[in-house]
C-alpha cells in the first residue's frame, strides 16, 4: 500500500537544531488523490479517492474475472478433447452418441457451476448461521445491541415519513439490501464493502434523478441510511475474523507504547499544556479520539475525529495566539495519538474506509481530518531516529528504556516549578540510576558466572591432561617379608653389646 505521507518530506525541516526549527511538514497536495481528480486520497485505497479507487478496482476485477473464465474454458476444451479421444480408442460401442452428449452436457454444467462459485455467495447459510451462533456475544451485549437497533429503526422510519413516496421506496431498498447481506456472509470483507458502496451510489442517484430530491436532503437521507444499515451490520463487518485487522491493532498499540518517551519538543508540537485552557483542550482531544471506538456508525466515528481535530486547532490557536496551520496540526495530531493510544485504531480506520458514505471521505472537513489521521498513523509506524532528529544511539536507548529524555529535561527546570514536579523528576532520575546499577550488576554477575564456568572447565581439563600423561598404575599387594636373621642359628654365640665405660677425672 502506497502511503500518502512521504517521510522524506516529513523530515525536510529537521536539518539543524540550532539554525532551523524542527518540524513535520506535509504538502497539502500529498493528501489529495494521486490521479489528480481533486478529492482526498486514502492509504487504504492506495492513494486514490473513493471514486478513482472503485474505477481501478473494477478494472482489475473485470480483468481477473475474464482471465479466470478463459482459463476455465480452455481447461474444459482440453478435457473434452481428451475424453473424446479416449472414447474413440476404446470403441464407440461402449457409449452411444446420445449418452456422450448427455455426459458432455453434465460436464459442462458442472464446470460452469464450479467457476460461478468463485464469484457468487455460497449457499451454505445454515452452516454459517451455526458458526455465528456459536460465536455470539453474551446475552447482555445482545440485549444492548437489540435496544440500540430498535431505537435506530424507529428513528429511521420517522425520518422517512418526511419523504412520503420516496421514503417508502428507500425503506424497501434498505430491507432488501440487509437481506442480501445476510445471505452473503461468506464473501470477503472487501466484497461486502463493495456491495455497500454500490448501494450508497445507487440510492443517491435515485434520490437525485428519479425523485428530484435537493442535494441537502440527499445528504441527510444518506446519513440516515448509513446509520440504519451499519447499526445492524456492525457486529458482522467490524474487525471480522477473516482479516488481519486485530493483528494490526495489536502491532500499533505495541508500537505506541514503545514510543511513550516521545516529547512534544521532539515533534515540535506548538502546544503549551501549562496553560490550563490548552491542557483541557488536549484532554478533550484525547477523549474524542478514544471515544471513536465506542461508536457503531462510520459517520459517528468520523465525527469523533473531527471534534478531536477542532480541539487541536483551538489549542494551537490559544498557544500561538494566531490561527493554526497544517504544519502545526499534523505533528500535534501525532502527539495526541501517541498520548491517547486509541483502542483498535486500525480496525476503526478500516471500518470507516470500507463502509462510510464515500462522499464524506472525498471532500469536506471530515475527509481532510480523516486523511490526516491516516497520515499520522503511517508516520508513527515508520517513525525512526531521523524523524525525531536524534542519533541512532539515543533513539535505541530510549526505545529499550535504558534512559529517558525526561531526565535531560529535569536538569533545565526553572526555579518556579512546584516541589511536586521537582520531586517527580528527582524520583525519575533515581529510578534511572537504579536501573543502570541493576544492569551493571546483572552484567557483572553474568561475567562472574562465565568466569566460574571457564575456571571449572580449565581445572578439569588440566587434571585430565595429567592423568592421561601420567597414568596411575596399581600393583598387586606383595607378601610380607620374613626377618633377615630368622634362620640364623648362630645368633646365640654373638657377644653381648658393648657397654659404655665411665672414667673418673
Amino acid at each position: 500500500v502506497n502511503i500518502l505521507l512521504s517521510f522524506s518530506s516529513l523530515s525536510r525541516k529537521k536539518m539543524n537544531l540550532k539554525s532551523e526549527r524542527r518540524g513535520i511538514h506535509v504538502d497539502q497536495s500529498e493528501l489529495l488523490c494521486k490521479k489528480g481528480c481533486g478529492y482526498y486520497g486514502n492509504p487504504a485505497w492506495q492513494g486514490f479517492c473513493s471514486k478513482c479507487w472503485r474505477e481501478e478496482y473494477h478494472k482489475a476485477r473485470q480483468k481477473q474475472i475474464q482471465e479466470d473464465w478463459e482459463l476455465a474454458e480452455r481447461l474444459q476444451r482440453e478435457e473434452e478433447e481428451a475424453y473424446a479421444s479416449s472414447q474413440s480408442t476404446q470403441g464407440a460401442q461402449s457409449l452411444t452418441f446420445s449418452k456422450f452428449e448427455e455426459k458432455k452436457t453434465n460436464e459442462k454444467t458442472r464446470k460452469v457451476t464450479t467457476v460461478k462459485k468463485f464469484f457468487t455467495a455460497s449457499s451454505r447459510a445454515g452452516a454459517k448461521k451455526e458458526i455465528q451462533e456459536a460465536k455470539a456475544p453474551s446475552p447482555s451485549i445482545n440485549r444492548q445491541a437489540s435496544i440500540e437497533t430498535d431505537r435506530v429503526s424507529k428513528e429511521f422510519i420517522e425520518f422517512l415519513k418526511t419523504y412520503h413516496k420516496p421514503g417508502q421506496d428507500i425503506y424497501k431498498q434498505c430491507k432488501l439490501f440487509l437481506d442480501t447481506m445476510n445471505h452473503k456472509r461468506d464473501l470477503s470483507i472487501e466484497e461486502q464493502s463493495e456491495c455497500a458502496q454500490d448501494f450508497y451510489q445507487n440510492v443517491a442517484e435515485k434520490l437525485q434523478t428519479r425523485w428530484k430530491v435537493s442535494p441537502e436532503k440527499v445528504e441527510k437521507a444518506m446519513d440516515q441510511i448509513e446509520k440504519y444499515i451499519m447499526t445492524r451490520q456492525y457486529k458482522y463487518v467490524f474487525c471480522p475474523e477473516t482479516t488481519d485487522d486485530e493483528k494490526k491493532d495489536l502491532a500499533v498499540q505495541k508500537r505506541i507504547r514503545a514510543l511513550h518517551w516521545v516529547t512534544p519538543q521532539m515533534l515540535c508540537v506548538p502546544v503549551n499544556e501549562e496553560i490550563p485552557e490548552v491542557s483541557d483542550l488536549v484532554v478533550k482531544a484525547i477523549t474524542d479520539i478514544i471515544e471513536m471506538d465506542s461508536k457503531r456508525v462510520p459517520r459517528d466515528k468520523l465525527a469523533c475525529i473531527t471534534k478531536c481535530s477542532k480541539h487541536i486547532f483551538n489549542a494551537i490557536k490559544i498557544t500561538k495566539n494566531e490561527p493554526a496551520s497544517a504544519d502545526d496540526f499534523l505533528p500535534t495530531l501525532i502527539y495526541i495519538v501517541l498520548k491517547g493510544n486509541p483502542p483498535r485504531l486500525q480496525s476503526n480506520i478500516q471500518y470507516i474506509t470500507r463502509f462510510c458514505n464515500p462522499s464524506r471521505l472525498m471532500t469536506g472537513e471530515d475527509g481532510y481530518y480523516f486523511t490526516n489521521l491516516c497520515c499520522a498513523v503511517a508516520f508513527i509506524e515508520k517513525l525512526d531516529a531521523q524523524s525525531l532528529n536524534l542519533s541512532q544511539e539515543d533513539f535505541d536507548r530510549f526505545m529499550t528504556g535504558q534512559t529517558s529524555p525526561k531526565k535531560q529535561e529535569s536538569d533545565s527546570l526553572s526555579p518556579d516549578v512546584c516541589l511536586g514536579v521537582k520531586q517527580m523528576y528527582k524520583n525519575l532520575e533515581l529510578l534511572s540510576q537504579l536501573n543502570e546499577r541493576q544492569e551493571r550488576i546483572m552484567s557483572e554477575a553474568k561475567k562472574l558466572e562465565k568466569d566460574l564456568i571457564d575456571w571449572t572447565d580449565g581445572v578439569a581439563k588440566e587434571v585430565q591432561d595429567i592423568v592421561e600423561k601420567y597414568p596411575l598404575e596399581i600393583k598387586p599387594k606383595n607378601q610380607a617379608l620374613a626377618a633377615i636373621d630368622s634362620e640364623n642359628v648362630e645368633n646365640d654365640k654373638l657377644p653381648p653389646p658393648l657397654q659404655p665405660q665411665v672414667y673418673a677425672g
